[in-house]
């Protein structure tokens, strides 16, 4: 018995059905696989994972100098990590915040670095200066880092931008948000002034802090301690009416 012979558009009518039906369901399954470099906090700025005196992080921040060094012909020494976060994007972007010193004076720099770390990529996005710890009599930043046993001269002025500061301040507010009874959520505006004192192993801020809540505006004067591990605690808040 012969075989049937089909003619040829007949075949390419099943055929073409058949390829698209599969292929249909190879970009379905594709499509339902979430990318490898996709994530929720895409684009998110948040703590960086390791410590801010981990060996990465120093590295990271010790190249963003040199870059700059090279860059502009400086002669910056490296001195310590004051604060690190890190924002996702395609790898992951290092703000970092640098104490260094430069012509002998404590200085703060804000530093980005870009990494990519599948493709052995790192670049210095950004390098700019933060604030001159030395332009004053004030604490520096590094008078800011707990000193054990160490006694300071007494409440100085400290500047606003500096990154313990801010620190404090944020989590002054955050206290103040939970022991008060209010739904509306407070939120600072501006830090006024600030004073610090080291006194063993905590250093004391005083602070002035301007805080929104709704429509209304308020004072508080806080006290917080910076602890030598790390941590801060509200010691004393008041309102402050003047």
């Amino acid at each position: 018995m012969q075989n049937p012979i089909f003619p040829l558009s007949f075949l390419f009518s099943i055929a073409i059905p058949i390829l698209f039906v599969h292929n249909f369901s190879a970009e379905s399954t594709l499509c339902s696989q979430p990318m490898a470099t996709t994530t929720t906090t895409l684009g998110g700025v948040h703590p960086s994972q390791g410590s801010q005196n981990s060996a990465e992080l120093e590295n990271l921040a010790r190249f963003a100098v040199d870059e700059h060094n090279k860059k502009e012909n400086a002669m910056v020494e490296f001195v310590r990590v004051v604060k690190a976060t890190e924002q996702v994007v395609a790898g992951t972007l290092h703000h970092l915040t640098v104490e260094a010193m430069d012509a002998g004076k404590k200085k703060l720099y804000e530093a980005k670095v870009w990494v990519k770390p599948w493709m052995n990529f790192k670049e210095l996005q950004e390098f700019k200066h933060a604030g001159d710890a030395d332009d004053s009599p004030s604490c520096t930043a590094s008078d800011l880092g707990v000193k054990r046993d160490v006694h300071g001269p007494g409440l100085q002025a400290v500047p606003t931008h500096d990154p313990v500061v801010q620190d404090a301040a944020n989590h002054a507010i955050k206290t103040i948000q939970q022991r008060s009874n209010s739904l509306v959520p407070y939120e600072l505006k501006e830090i006024v002034h600030a004073k610090a004192e080291v006194v063993e192993d905590f250093t004391k801020l005083d602070m002035l802090l301007k805080v929104k809540r709704g429509d209304k505006e308020e004072k508080f004067k806080v006290e917080v301690h910076h602890k030598s591990e790390g941590t801060y605690h509200l010691n004393r808040m008041e309102p402050d009416h003047s």
